[in-house]
């Protein structure tokens, strides 16, 4: 894993800084203030902590030449797909870029709940087959594009689906997947992970909270909230 010094990491910082600038961007002055580096206002003075618009756009400029020679997409892991000894999708490493359904509830870092396509008192007026199920699933995925990643569906199989999200600038590469586990019970499992760096910035989270909004307006619910 990347190291907060390594060049990578540093990298991945400021690609996420410079994706969500527009939240600190004053369009009065055509700079982007650096709360988060000074807490200095002078107003009579040009900043050293103010970036132009346009050093935005040539640095970002850069990290994109970086990432298409140093091909950020990462290696995808090889205990990818269901479990064979107990079957579930694979726990998280250490870092914190990673969220799963088959973590302990009380691991608040990578623990996040399965969600149900049949709940009680839900909004649906019938219940839906898992062969349904997994075709709303597949909609909402070719639809959504959480923080504009641009997802690819790389393996489907008749419970389980394996999809690659790749950002618009850098390649960065998440491996997302779904399960329908056995038995009766109405529930989707799934797993959310960046392939490089020791944290995400809450990507994964934000993406998966995204999915379920769009699935709650199909009928499906979280059995718990993220």
């Amino acid at each position: 894993m990347a190291s907060l010094s390594s060049p990578f990491t540093r990298c991945y910082c400021y690609y996420h800084y410079y994706y969500n600038y527009n939240k600190f961007y004053d369009r009065s002055t055509s700079t982007l203030p650096l709360h988060i580096l000074s807490h200095h206002n002078n107003h009579d003075k040009p900043s050293h902590h103010q970036i132009t618009r346009r050093e935005i756009v040539l640095r970002s400029s850069e990290i994109a030449v970086l990432g298409a020679i140093f091909k950020f997409s990462g290696k995808k892991p090889d205990y990818l797909g269901v479990q064979k000894n107990t079957p579930s999708l694979s726990l998280c490493p250490a870092t914190n870029n990673c969220i799963s359904t088959s973590e302990n509830s009380t691991d608040l870092i990578h623990y996040a709940p399965p969600w149900n396509y049949n709940p009680e008192g839900g909004r649906r007026k019938k219940t839906v087959s898992r062969e349904d199920a997994m075709e709303e699933l597949l909609q909402v995925i070719k639809s959504t594009k959480p923080d504009k990643y641009t997802p690819r569906i790389v393996e489907k199989k008749d419970d389980y689906v394996h999809v690659e999200y790749e950002s618009p600038i850098l390649g960065i590469v998440d491996d997302v997947e779904f399960w329908f586990p056995p038995g009766n019970k109405p529930i989707v499992e799934y797993r959310s992970a960046s392939r490089l760096g020791n944290f995400d910035f809450d990507v994964n989270r934000k993406r998966i909270k995204a999915l379920r909004l769009k699935l709650e307006n199909k009928g499906w619910a979280s059995e718990d909230s993220i």
